[in-house]
């Protein structure tokens, strides 16, 4: 299992009100570099190309909800699916969810899949991120 990294300027923004979780736009990028917990948008990182199913900028997490229940937050959405197409997705190793509304592409966690990962369409090949719609995490 994937394990998921919080960007340190995710608390910042939360606290000035960047992010409006129940509206905002959120996308899942990948990328072979690692990122840094003070990297703080999207700029940088270094994306992989685009092609063969990924598309520039990543799978847009659709219906998220942020909500809170006794003092503890939780962000849920749709599952967000990748799939390559047409030919191989170029290696990655880390999906990166940030807000593509918020100015600059603002960072919020990675997750470290453990091992570079490559993806073909002869083999129906496809990365999909799960919510946990009971606890807000993702698997």
């Amino acid at each position: 299992m994937a394990t998921f990294n919080k960007f340190q300027c995710f608390s910042q923004d939360l606290g000035r009100g960047v992010h409006n979780l129940n509206a905002d736009t959120l996308k899942v990028l990948l990328t072979d570099v690692a990122p840094v917990a003070t990297n703080t948008i999207k700029a940088n990182l270094t994306e992989i190309a685009a092609g063969n199913g990924y598309t520039a900028g990543g799978a847009t997490v659709a219906a998220t909800a942020y909500s809170q229940s006794s003092g503890t937050a939780k962000l849920t959405g749709a599952n967000a699916v990748i799939a390559a197409a047409g030919g191989a997705i170029a290696q990655f190793r880390y999906a990166v969810l940030y807000n593509s509304t918020a100015s600059g592409g603002l960072l919020i966690g990675w997750w470290d899949c453990g091992g570079e990962i490559n993806m073909s369409s002869t083999t129906s090949d496809q990365l999909q991120i799960n919510w946990d719609g009971t606890n807000g995490s993702s698997t």
